[in-house]
């Protein structure tokens, strides 16, 4: 089955998402081994408009399977580095983790020369076929890429260093942080695709920010700010478990139009990026037909995570193949 012409035909009652929001799951587990370049920005840039192209196909047919969020609530709130943290608001969480980040000692920017290493979990139900597929956990990216990015990138491509700078020079003011942010991930690629709502790609423009390494703390800090004045924003009032089994925070917003939620995972001690989700937000039946081809209706349950990934390393080092 032609995978692309599924996607395609998926997109029927949903806006029209740019092209790297087509294929983050299938991506993510057959091109996160393919050394650096493009497949690390189409990783990093999850929009998913359709829910039924991100969990019917590339997770449902790649794993074969869901999984079911086993993390017991404790609305307690975690420890942190600022005491015992309430989650009830992501207002109250992510202002809280600014506090604490701002308090962390600038880092020295990465030289031109020197390479971003990340490793990557990926969720692997019993039974799945995930151990078959082409994935590799570790990834090596030069922070500076600039070759690459003018050897036939994307135009909305970023190197670890574009990234870097830019954090670096977001402004204080929320509302004029998240303009900024939308323009350096801007909406509407290809251009025959529809803009996103302001919120939608706020949200999403935000996410990548939240995930780039490296990221000043202060900068990090101040995306935080701004990604709490986000409509539509939620906090889980207990920890959640990453595809690394670690409890971790998920500041979630429901996917308009889908029957899903996203949700950024961020470590509850040093509030650092943990990973991503997909969670199904409520019962349903999605029939797929292709052509002349008719699956098999897929049921969705609420609480079924239908992709999941954590981070489990992120480090500066000098060559490609180091690990700290």
């Amino acid at each position: 089955m032609d995978e692309m012409t599924v996607l395609r035909e998926l997109r029927a009652d949903a806006p029209v998402p740019d092209r790297s929001a087509l294929a983050p799951g299938r991506l993510q587990l057959t091109e996160a081994a393919a050394s650096g370049r493009r497949a690390r920005r189409l990783r990093a840039d999850w929009r998913v408009a359709a829910f039924g192209a991100a969990a019917a196909i590339t997770v449902a047919a790649v794993l074969g399977t869901q999984l079911v969020d086993a993390a017991a609530p404790d609305r307690s709130g975690p420890a942190s580095t600022t005491g015992t943290l309430r989650l009830d608001s992501p207002a109250e969480v992510l202002n809280r983790a600014a506090d604490a980040l701002e308090k962390q000692p600038a880092p020295t920017e990465p030289r031109d020369d020197q390479w971003i290493y990340t490793k990557t979990v990926m969720a692997q139900p019993e039974g799945s076929d995930v151990g078959h597929m082409s994935y590799n956990p570790d990834n090596w990216v030069p922070y500076d890429n600039s070759a690459a990015a003018r050897n036939g990138k994307d135009d909305d491509y970023r190197t670890s260093r574009d990234v870097y700078r830019a954090a670096d020079e977001l402004p204080d003011d929320p509302a004029r942080l998240l303009a900024k942010v939308r323009s350096f991930y801007p909406t509407g690629h290809p251009p025959e695709s529809l803009p996103e709502p302001e919120a939608v790609h706020s949200f999403r423009a935000m996410g990548l920010m939240v995930e780039a390494y490296p990221i000043a703390p202060r900068a990090l800090a101040r995306v935080y700010r701004a990604l709490a004045t986000v409509p539509g924003l939620h906090v889980t009032d207990h920890l959640v478990k990453d595809a690394a089994g670690r409890e971790v925070i998920a500041i979630t917003r429901e996917e308009d139009g889908t029957h899903q939620q996203r949700e950024i995972l961020i470590d509850p001690t040093t509030f650092d990026y943990a990973g991503q989700r997909f969670v199904v937000t409520e019962d349903y039946t999605y029939q797929l037909s292709s052509g002349r081809s008719k699956l098999p209706p897929e049921k969705f349950k609420a609480g079924q995570i239908t992709l999941s990934e954590a981070r489990v390393e992120a480090a500066v080092v000098d060559a490609e193949g180091e690990k700290p």
